[in-house]
Formats: structure tokens, C-alpha cells, sequence
């Protein structure tokens, strides 16, 4: 008998308390070992429009309902008696006359009438908006998995009922029509024939098999063993750890001849898309060694957490497949190949930039300058002679230099490299640069393949490792990346470093994370495209989410302690409404803010943790800066003092020493703002003391 979880069951598992889960648990591995157990009551439903849907009791409160045919039981839905049972009598499972997908079908006749929901904001008069799908044929509409009973409601439904609309229809459907509706094309799901990576068996599915279809694998998935229910009821909450979009799951199993690149904005799943990639790479490959890294300890540190719940059932994959922060796993092949690496601190580099520039008589160049250069050009390419210096493409830096302008910086750069040789000092840059010539000359590397997540913020000498690293190999290198949240580095030509994604760089663009209100309001911060120095374009137009919320919010008050309050009473009303503290996410701009975050959660009466670089959110709400909110989610953020001369932050408005170089600070702090907002999945604050920063005017356009 083939025993299956719907996701159904695992969001309402997680919607139980912990007791009520371990109860529900017990029950499901008695129905996986031995359905038949006399223990195990089962009861016909009074009024199911499917009479396959059965009760499974499991305490005095809950019921498990599940799906029974002679060869197969499918966990459905989990909750307290009456909404267990109502779920069961609005809904039947059947395979699509068209697509031949198992889906669930919600019943048209138990539905309300569909209405404009309370989210959309409708003016008081004014003539009925058109139906959308007018014009298009029932057929199509099959074509795109729309049931054949709700065909009439998805041909009347216009832009204000939509959104509702497409909450009680089978996923591939709603996404089908969110597509049409924004002017793109829908991407139908065809049944193919890759091996499931999470069976034990190598055995392509049953062209017959409506549970083999790809929408249908995005909803229901076969438990071929105890562990693999285990990880499933262990991570209820993570659902991404068992079912997978038909779009993420080709990018995930696909062969590439070369370096491949998965781009979306936030929300869209790329993360779970490399975290998936890493470990098809590991099981595909028994022989080989896999690296997953991500720019920062904290990203890596997250990307660990992740890791253990997706292989919970498979540790010794884990032997092979390891998480670094690129900075960690350079410090350890460097110290592999040359020992220790004594590193130069930043500190270190400002003094002996100091030093230098005060022996240059008539020096007129800031200390901040002296900086940048040597980050962004100097350090960062690796620069050793005054003709590579001279010659030089200065990309991302906009200030124009003369040759004599140059000569006088290079001699300040030189004698910093020398003191810096002298002491036996490295920076990251040479770490990493010593380490990709190394691999060069290997036959041998440290890892056959890598997967990189946030990849738009590794640095010019990370990528040269990397190149390094994949040697042109197929598969070696695969990055997840998007170029709306790049924050910490300056645009770069990936090609001319020996990573062409060129022909192998696609979007992913439906958003699972935020919802349509959330996702549009941030979006407004961001360019409708975005282009890499190579000319890769990522279209952020096609974007749509897949669930409704409410309108964030954007408030200015009047002076700090307003603003607290005004926060406190917002948390303290979503509380009220069942948002849990580890739910909730305050996020500022930096360090000197924080006070203010922690003033309004207190206010709440919430516990909290203000985040480090471990970025553990257990239990409690969490306080951080916007630099560390990526790849963190939570139902409800605030982002608090977005003032004037806060964001844009005005110490980096000050420093720059051309007029043109304000574009790419106006653009990080823009994307920081972006990643902020797009933390939030249902409810969202903006806050401010007015004068309100000027990005306050884009979110409110």
C-alpha cells in the first residue's frame, strides 16, 4: 500500500500545539507500519462529497482525515473535531480530465459567493471592472489544471475578485491565472520522467499516475519509509523540505554544461531551490564532495539549519555535502596549502592607509577615498604593479582619475602592500586569490561541485575561486542570487572571471513567501529590471504571489516616543490576533536604532533576542539590523525609523566624493530597505519620525 502526506496535513500539523503534534505523530506512524491496527479507529463521514475521505481518531479533540483505496492511504488534513470534519465536506480528490494531476477540489456549492475581500481597496462608485477571462476558452482554462466546476467563477472573475478567487483553486490553476492576469505567459507542467531523488528506488513514475504528474508532486509525496515520514512530521513548518514547485524541481535535477545561475526576488524560493540542488548533487554523485556556501557566517549558519532538517533521515549525506561562509571555507584551504593566515584587520588597513597618505606631501585625497580605492579596486582585483593599477578599469567607482592622480594614489597603495608583505598580513582577497592559483595547478579540488546562495554579494577574488574551483566542469557551479538584494558588493563582469551564465541563468517567479499586498508595495523601491554588468537581465515584472493579506502599513510620527507606541500598539493588536513572538520581525537600519526597536517591543510585553551572526529566532521575537535580515521570514514585521538621513544613511551620503557615486549608495540602501520589507509574510510596518526618509515617498506611490 502506498503511503502519502498531502501538504494540506503538514500546514495544519503545524498549526496544532506541541502536544497535539506528538499525538498526531503516534498516529501516523501506526497508519504508515500497519493501517489495519485494531488501536486505529477510523469512521465514515456523515456528508463527504468524496466517501474515500475517513476520520482516524486521535485524542478526544483532534481528528486526522485521510484518503483510503485498497492500494493506498493519503494523509489529508489534522484539526480539532468540527474543522476536521467541515475541511473533509468541502473538498474531493480527483485527477484533472485534462492534465490527468491529482488535486484536491474544493466543492463549488460549499463556497460563498465570490466578493471583493476586505484587503482590496474598491472606490464608491464607478462602473463594474471587466471580467478578465472573458475571451478566454474553457478549454484553455482546463489546460491550466482550473476545475471543471469552478470554470464559470474563473471566467467572471475581474481584477478585485481574483485574488480571492485564486485561494480556492488547486495551485497550478491560480498560478496559471495570476499570470494572465499581469500579461504573462503561463508555464504549463508537463508529466516527466525523472526519477523522485527522494525514493529509495531509481524507477521513473507511471505515466498513468495522476500522483506523478508535476503538480501533483508539488502537493503530495510518497513516505517510502519511517524516516521519511519522521522528517516530514519533524519539519512541519518547512514544508519546502518535502514538496518542491514543478519549476524549482527541473532547475534542481537538470544537467548544465556549465556554470548556472537561478535568479528571483525575494521570496521566490531560490534558496530552497540551491538548498535542494546541493543535495540531488550529493545523492546523484555517491563519490563526491559538495560544497552549499553563502557570503556571510550568518546566511551559512542558516543554511546549516535547513540542511539537518532536509537530510534528518539521510545524516551520512552530510559527510560529504558541507556549509561554509565563503570567507571560512577560503581561511581553511589557505591554511590547508599555506598555513595559518595571520589577517589584515580593517583596522590594520586604515592606519597604515592613514600613515601613507600623511608622508605624500599636498595629499588631497580623503582618508575615506584612500579606503574605498583600495577595497574596490586596489585589494579587490588584486592589483600588484603601478601598470596594473594605471590600466585599470575602475568599474563601480564613477570618480575620474588623471595618470599623475593615479601615480600619487599608487605610490600610498604601494606602501601599504609592503608593509603589509613585511608583516606577513593577508587580506581575504589574497586568501582567496593564493587559493584559486592553487586549485589551478591541482588535478584534484577540495569539492567536485558547488552551489552558492545570495551569490550577488561574493566578492571579484570569491568568484576567481569559484572558477577555479568548477574548472569548467559541467554541473560544478551553480549560484541562486538576486541582483535587487545586492548590499555589500560593487557590480562586477562575472564573464570576464570565467563564469559565464549566459543561456543558463533563469528567474523563478512566483513568490510563496509574501503576500500580493507585501510584494507590490516593495517592489515600488526596486526598477521593473535589473542587469548584471554582462548584460543578464532579470525581468521583475512577471512576479506574482500566491496569497492575499492586508495593505502594509506606513506611518510618520511626529517624534521617537510616538513612534514606539505607535509600534507597541500595533504588535500588541497582531498578539491579539494570534501572531506568536517568533513570529514577529523589528528591523532598523543599523546599530544606533536599535534602542528604539527595543523600547517598542518592550512595550509589547514580547520577549526578544537582538540577533548576532548565529541568527537564532526561537521562541522569541526577534531585533536586528537590516543587514542581517537576509534569509529570514516571519508573518509580521516592522521596520522601524526609516528618518531622514537614517536611510539613506547620511554618513555614506557624506563620504562620497563625486556626485555620480551617490547612484550605487541611493541603490544598496534601496535594496537594504527591499530585503526589510520582503521579511514579512502577512503584516507589515513601516515606520518613521518625520522628516520620513524620501524612500517612504516610493513605498507610498
Amino acid at each position: 500500500m502506498e503511503f502519502r502526506i498531502a501538504d494540506t496535513f503538514t500546514d495544519s500539523l503545524a498549526k496544532l500545539t506541541g502536544d497535539e503534534q506528538k499525538a498526531v505523530k503516534t498516529t501516523a506512524f501506526d497508519l504508515q507500519l500497519n493501517p489495519a491496527h485494531p488501536s486505529l479507529q477510523f469512521h465514515k463521514l456523515d456528508k463527504p462529497k468524496d466517501h474515500r475521505f475517513w476520520s482516524v481518531r486521535v485524542s478526544s479533540e483532534v481528528r486526522l482525515i485521510v484518503h483510503r483505496t485498497e492500494t493506498s492511504l493519503l494523509l489529508c488534513y489534522v484539526g480539532h473535531h468540527d474543522n476536521a470534519y467541515q475541511w473533509a465536506e468541502r473538498r474531493k480528490l480527483e485527477t484533472h480530465p485534462k492534465t490527468g494531476a491529482a488535486q484536491f477540489v474544493e466543492v463549488r456549492e460549499t463556497v460563498q459567493e465570490i466578493t471583493i475581500p476586505r484587503y482590496v481597496e474598491v472606490a464608491q462608485a464607478g462602473p463594474p471592472k471587466p471580467p478578465l477571462f472573458a475571451s478566454t476558452s474553457k478549454a484553455e482554462l482546463l489546460g491550466y489544471g482550473v476545475p471543471t466546476e469552478w470554470l464559470d467563477d474563473v471566467r467572471n472573475a475581474n481584477e478585485d475578485t481574483l485574488l480571492q478567487l485564486a485561494d480556492h483553486l488547486p495551485a497550478e490553476a491560480a498560478e496559471a491565472l495570476l499570470d494572465l492576469a499581469t500579461g504573462a505567459r503561463p508555464k504549463i507542467a508537463i508529466r516527466f520522467a525523472i526519477a523522485d531523488p527522494f525514493k529509495s528506488t531509481n524507477v521513473p513514475p507511471s505515466p498513468s499516475d495522476p500522483f506523478a504528474h508535476p503538480d501533483a508532486q508539488r502537493r503530495f509525496r510518497v513516505m517510502a519509509n519511517v524516516e521519511e515520514l519522521e522528517r516530514a512530521l519533524d519539519y512541519p513548518w518547512d514544508k519546502w523540505t518535502i514538496f518542491l514547485h514543478p519549476a524549482q524541481r527541473t532547475l534542481v535535477e537538470r544537467d548544465y554544461s556549465g556554470p548556472a545561475r537561478v535568479a528571483g526576488s525575494a521570496g521566490t524560493g531560490k534558496t530552497i531551490v540551491a538548498l535542494h540542488r546541493a543535495v540531488f548533487l550529493v545523492r546523484a554523485n555517491p563519490d563526491a564532495r559538495v560544497l552549499l556556501t553563502t557570503f556571510s557566517d550568518a546566511l551559512s549558519n542558516a543554511l546549516r539549519t535547513k540542511l539537518r532538517g532536509l537530510i534528518s533521515n539521510e545524516p551520512r549525506l552530510g559527510e560529504r555535502l558541507e556549509v561554509h561562509s565563503m570567507n571560512a571555507i577560503g581561511r581553511r584551504l589557505y591554511e590547508l596549502n599555506f598555513g595559518r593566515p595571520q589577517m589584515a584587520s580593517p583596522e590594520t588597513i586604515r592606519e597604515l592607509l592613514k600613515e601613507a597618505a600623511g608622508a605624500v606631501e599636498g595629499n588631497k585625497f580623503s582618508l575615506h577615498f584612500l579606503l574605498t580605492e583600495w577595497e574596490q579596486v586596489v585589494d579587490a582585483w588584486q592589483l600588484d604593479s603601478w601598470e596594473t593599477y594605471r590600466d585599470v578599469v575602475r568599474l563601480g567607482r564613477k570618480t575620474r582619475l588623471q595618470e599623475a592622480q593615479r601615480a600619487v594614489l599608487w605610490s600610498m597603495f604601494e606602501h601599504v602592500r609592503s608593509i603589509l608583505r613585511a608583516r606577513n598580513l593577508v587580506t581575504y582577497s589574497d586568501v582567496f586569490s593564493r587559493v584559486a592559483s592553487k586549485l589551478r595547478e591541482s588535478a584534484h579540488p577540495p569539492f567536485e561541485f558547488a552551489v552558492v546562495d545570495e551569490a550577488q554579494d561574493i566578492s571579484i577574488q570569491q568568484l576567481r575561486f569559484l572558477a577555479a574551483l568548477g574548472a569548467g566542469r559541467p554541473n560544478s557551479l551553480f549560484f541562486a542570487g538576486d541582483l535587487g538584494q545586492r548590499i555589500f558588493q560593487l557590480p562586477f563582469s562575472w564573464k570576464s572571471l570565467g563564469v559565464d551564465v549566459r543561456g543558463r541563468s533563469f528567474t523563478l517567479r512566483i513568490n510563496y513567501r509574501t503576500s500580493h499586498q507585501i510584494r507590490k508595495q516593495a517592489d515600488r523601491l526596486l526598477g521593473p529590471e535589473v542587469s548584471d554588468v554582462d548584460g543578464n537581465t532579470e525581468d521583475r515584472r512577471g512576479t506574482i504571489s500566491t496569497f492575499n493579506g492586508p495593505q502594509p502599513d506606513i506611518v510618520v510620527l511626529d517624534s521617537p516616543q510616538e513612534e514606539i507606541k505607535a509600534v507597541s500598539d500595533w504588535l500588541t493588536k497582531r498578539t491579539k490576533e494570534g501572531v506568536i513572538p517568533h513570529e514577529i520581525g523589528v528591523f532598523v537600519r543599523s546599530a544606533a536604532e536599535l534602542e528604539r526597536a527595543r523600547a517598542a517591543v518592550e512595550g509589547a510585553k514580547l520577549p526578544y533576542k537582538v540577533l548576532d551572526d548565529n541568527v537564532e529566532t526561537t521562541g522569541r521575537a526577534s531585533i536586528s539590523t537590516m543587514h542581517l535580515a537576509k534569509g529570514l521570514e516571519f508573518r509580521t514585521v516592522v521596520v522601524m525609523a526609516c528618518d531622514d538621513e537614517v536611510i539613506p544613511l547620511q554618513e555614506r551620503i557624506e563620504t562620497v566624493v563625486d556626485d555620480s557615486d551617490l547612484e550605487e549608495v541611493y541603490n544598496t540602501e534601496r535594496h537594504l530597505l527591499y530585503v526589510a520589507c520582503t521579511r514579512a509574510r502577512d503584516h507589515l510596518l513601516v515606520t518613521s519620525v518625520d522628516p520620513a526618509s524620501e524612500f517612504l515617498d516610493d513605498l507610498r506611490k
